[in-house]
């Protein structure tokens, strides 16, 4: 079956009737991201991942979001352990709210809370949290999951606002890195966008001003430092990678959570 969201098999919208006895234990296991090389961060989290992911763009124009790089071939999260232990020092969002999602209507005006059933944390055997009480009403664990996403998708509208300003200014670019590892292997990696910074040197004061006032030009240079942290993450590939070409001609040297 196909991934739904990256990480999904099975959503399905959470009910009393359908999961009146259902429990999730979630402990410290990301291996349902073994496979994804990216995921989607808002906006408000780019200063918590400024220090180790690489942060850059991904879609097409309408539909573009920032995402955290998590390695540098497909299928591949260089963050996840053996064990299914997290390798790194902040978890995205996306990961956190894992098993559960919301699912909206074409409107975008009604969202359903919805669970991965196929995750191996979702039992009737007690094991973790209940959703429900044996009344059928939210138990304290599953309001503050609620709560979470709803906050969750807040940001998402912060972050949707962020990329307008940014799509609207004609700031993106391509992005090609291309990669040269010791033993003589050649890797490119591509697909995504960066902000191009002459252009945001040429916008005029007046665009600059509106974008520092709302905060964006914080996330545009946390996003600009970010591009360093390809080297460590070809790194963790390859166990020691040569500097890195990164767009607009730069090179790097190997050189608690958001409150969503």
């Amino acid at each position: 079956m196909s991934k739904q969201l990256l990480i999904y098999d099975k959503a399905v919208p959470v009910s009393p009737k359908q999961h009146l006895n259902t429990s999730v234990k979630f402990g410290a296991d990301y291996s349902f991201a073994r496979d994804v090389n990216s995921v989607p961060l808002m906006s408000v989290e780019f200063e918590f991942c400024l220090g180790e992911y690489a942060i850059v763009f991904a879609g097409e124009t309408g539909t573009i979001m920032p995402v955290a790089m998590l390695g540098v071939r497909d299928h591949e999260n260089l963050y996840v352990g053996a064990s299914g232990e997290w390798l790194g020092k902040y978890i995205p969002a996306f990961l956190r709210r894992y098993p559960f999602v919301f699912s909206s209507s074409d409107d975008g005006k009604t969202f359903t809370l919805c669970v991965d059933d196929d995750y191996s944390g979702v039992n009737t055997e007690g094991r973790g949290e209940r959703l429900f009480d044996s009344a059928g009403e939210r138990t304290q664990y599953l309001q503050n999951v609620l709560n979470f996403l709803q906050a969750y998708q807040v940001q998402f509208q912060a972050t949707r606002k962020f990329i307008q300003t940014l799509e609207d200014l004609q700031l993106f670019d391509p992005m090609e890195a291309q990669f040269t590892l010791r033993s003589g292997q050649q890797m490119k990696l591509g697909g995504f966008k960066v902000i191009n910074r002459d252009r945001l040197r040429q916008l005029d004061g007046e665009k600059l001003a509106d974008i520092a006032r709302s905060g964006g030009l914080d996330l545009i240079y946390a996003h600009l430092h970010s591009l360093r942290n390809f080297t460590p993450i070809a790194e963790r590939m390859a166990q020691a990678a040569l500097p890195l070409a990164l767009p607009n001609g730069s090179t790097s040297e190997a050189l608690e959570s958001a409150p969503v």
